[in-house]
């Protein structure tokens, strides 16, 4: 199981992670959560134990169950997104995902990609889910990824620019859907969308909770901090001390073996320290992946 992008063991660990970003809400995904409904229940109810009512949960699956649905709307699940997989767009029972709309509280929709190449089969799919009383039906631009790029270019998709995963005609396609279906209630997901907002937002919410007095949270939503490497941690951090770098503005991290410095007050001193020292840009995320290192100048 993951909470985000923290490898977990335990359900309480998905609280904490959500604390850790003081979250206002929840999306389950997979593989598929109706497959383990005794812990998607468990998690479900844990969550709205934790933080009320108002924290919203959305939930996605490929299962259309209209007794799984119910017992997941009275556990306190908001929000149910069907997102089955396109072989079975002409298949799937809207009379079923009807009944769900009638019978439960949940706010029932739709999540699918715009594959190019299948405008017919993704018209017939939305003016069926419409026809069913879905609240909303959530288009994503199609993308490549690095697992599936060699794949996918052989089958003959291409980017649709340099700066961009996104599969070239995804967009388009579901423009002139929505163009030609104003009735429907179409919702597309640009890929550009998806990271450059909803990732960055949810960077931003984790880095403001987390980040130290000495961090500086840019505004892609990383940080920036200074790190001195020594031998002996403790010396080091006398002879920031010595500096006049309050103690406030550093701390030692034992675990990785380093200390964190004040960014700022770092760049002023490292050329009269004995020590490797750095400028780091690192994800505010659990396992706190660094994405740049600059070298400062020591003795």
């Amino acid at each position: 199981m993951y909470a985000n992008e923290r490898k977990i063991s335990m359900l309480e660990e998905m609280i904490e992670e959500a604390e850790s970003m003081d979250a206002t809400g929840t999306g389950i995904t997979g593989g598929d959560p109706l497959c383990v409904m005794d812990r998607t229940v468990e998690a479900i109810k844990m969550l709205k134990d934790r933080f009320g009512k108002d924290h919203h949960i959305h939930l996605y699956t490929s299962v259309v169950d209209r007794e799984k649905t119910r017992a997941l709307a009275e556990a306190g699940l908001d929000e149910i997104r069907f997102h089955p997989p396109m072989s079975q767009w002409e298949t799937m029972s809207f009379a079923e995902i009807s009944d769900i709309v009638k019978e439960t509280t949940l706010d029932v929709g739709m999540e699918v990609p715009a594959i190019p190449g299948n405008k017919d089969k993704l018209e017939r799919l939305v003016t069926a889910a419409s026809e069913a009383g879905v609240k909303f039906i959530n288009v994503n631009e199609f993308e490549f990824s690095e697992s599936n790029w060699n794949m996918m270019e052989g089958i003959g998709f291409r980017v649709k620019d340099d700066l961009s995963s996104a599969v070239a005609g995804s967009e388009e396609m579901t423009i002139e859907l929505m163009k030609k279906n104003p009735e429907c209630p179409i919702h597309f997901c640009s890929s550009t969308f998806k990271d450059g907002v909803q990732l960055r937002k949810r960077l931003i919410r984790r880095a403001n909770v987390i980040s130290k007095k000495y961090d500086v949270v840019t505004e892609d939503g990383t940080i920036l901090k200074g790190v001195v490497y020594a031998d002996d941690l403790d010396k080091a951090a006398a002879d920031l001390a010595s500096l006049r770098v309050p103690n406030d503005l550093m701390f030692i991290d034992r675990e990785r073996k380093r200390i964190e410095v004040a960014s700022w007050r770092l760049k002023k001193v490292s050329k009269k320290l004995p020590y490797f020292s750095y400028i780091i840009e690192e994800y505010p995320t659990f396992d706190r992946m660094e994405v740049e290192r600059i070298p400062l100048p020591h003795k």
